[in-house]
């Protein structure tokens, strides 16, 4: 799995777990809703900047989006 698919599976989960929606977050991230979508479909890479208020708004840290799911998982 690329760096890029975990931040986007990680992304998609921790909103999901979160009860938002992408146009919720986006809102919340002040950014468009077809991007949150476009990075959880791994078209875009990510910032570290965004990575930072996307964890931000979720309540979460910034390695928690990056950070790839033990083996044992």
């Amino acid at each position: 799995m690329s760096l890029r698919e975990t931040f986007a599976a990680n992304l998609r989960r921790a909103r999901k777990a979160a009860g938002l929606s992408q146009e919720e977050l986006a809102h919340r991230a002040q950014i468009d809703r077809t991007y949150v979508s476009s990075l959880e479909r791994c078209q875009y890479a990510v910032s570290l900047d965004l990575i930072e208020k996307l964890a931000e708004q979720l309540g979460i840290e910034p390695f928690e989006l990056l950070q790839k799911p033990s083996s044992g998982n």
